[in-house]
């Protein structure tokens, strides 16, 4: 499966036509994905300040995360200002629709965390201990 958005950002095909869960894990699934929505879910913000939080993402997977997410209607992106421009990113109000999904996966991972003795995030910015208001 070609994990790269085409070109226009046009929503990419389900791998297993028919099969939700491959819609669901196609949009959402990927090292990144959730915890990006979720940083989102918490305010918009410039591709730098996503670098800076999640220091391990290197520039070129943060943007093909975003730009997937953006491909399939989950994200925004919005230029603010001439060449070169700033551009931030925001959730869509179909974005918004997958909070309730990225919230139970919090859950659920502060629980296992708890069950296998987990270390907690080594940078607070890193941490996603905040549920989703």
């Amino acid at each position: 499966m070609d994990k790269k958005a085409p070109a226009g950002n046009l929503p990419r095909p389900n791998p297993l036509p028919g099969c939700p869960m491959a819609a669901a894990f196609a949009a959402i699934g990927g090292k990144w994905k959730l915890t990006l929505v979720y940083w989102l879910a918490h305010g918009e913000s410039h591709f730098a300040g996503l670098r800076r939080r999640g220091a391990p993402i290197t520039p070129k997977v943060l943007a093909e995360q975003l730009r997937e997410l953006e491909a399939d209607g989950l994200v925004e992106r919005v230029v603010t200002g001439p060449v070169p421009a700033r551009v931030i990113y925001r959730l869509t109000p179909y974005g918004a629709t997958v909070l309730p999904v990225v919230e139970e996966v919090r859950v659920w991972g502060e629980t296992h965390l708890e069950r296998t003795r987990g270390d907690a995030a080594p940078n607070p910015a890193m941490s996603c201990a905040e549920s989703i208001g």
